[in-house]
């Protein structure tokens, strides 16, 4: 999401948009499938113009297509209905939307709106909970504690700089702890094996 707003696709619904197709899908998926469907909407109007079969083949390569296009042309719907066309940056009326989580909903606003707050993926909450910062059994309790824990100006960068932290070298199984660059403050908490 943070390189589609730098090649441009700074909208709250672009960003939301890509956070929906990033479900469960890679980011090298999520990258040219987001790309794609822009080539054809880039606003919800337009999207509104594509009929269900046409956005799930759009997003084939994704995780669940025919539910996530289902999805995407629900809140293009809400969007022209309930706000005019332009999606509101308030996380509450964002996450009231069916298929909008608290991941999407604070991803999408604090990249397009730079609004305040921490989104928590799975990276995220495995490279915490293993350095020791946190100890949470769920993303939700890891985003509400890391609310608690880091000054606010601070949590957009959360997910921005962790996500890939913990994709590429804080991975799940055997993580590349000999090439760490934190590995001097990670308490390894839950670590058995690793590179």
């Amino acid at each position: 999401m943070f390189e589609l707003h730098e090649r441009g696709f700074t909208s709250l619904f672009e960003q939301l948009v890509s956070c929906i197709i990033s479900i469960r899908t890679l980011d090298e998926t999520t990258i040219p499938l987001s790309l794609g469907v822009f080539d054809r909407a880039r606003t919800p109007e337009a999207l509104l113009r594509l009929s269900p079969d046409e956005l799930a083949a759009l997003l084939n390569g994704s995780q669940y297509p025919g539910q996530k296009a289902q999805t995407l042309l629900g809140i293009a719907r809400a969007a022209v209905e309930s706000y005019g066309g332009e999606l509101p940056a308030d996380y509450e009326k964002l996450t009231y939307l069916k298929g909008v989580g608290p991941k999407c909903a604070k991803l999408a606003l604090g990249v397009a709106a730079g609004y305040p707050g921490i989104s928590v993926d799975v990276h995220v909450h495995r490279v915490v909970n293993r350095w020791g910062l946190v100890e949470t059994k769920t993303p939700e309790q890891t985003m509400a504690k890391l609310e608690e824990e880091v000054p606010q100006k601070k949590w957009i960068d959360v997910n921005r700089l962790l996500m890939p932290f913990g994709k590429h070298i804080c991975v799940l199984r055997s993580p590349f702890c000999s090439t760490c660059p934190v590995l001097a403050y990670c308490r390894q908490v839950g670590v058995t094996r690793h590179r």
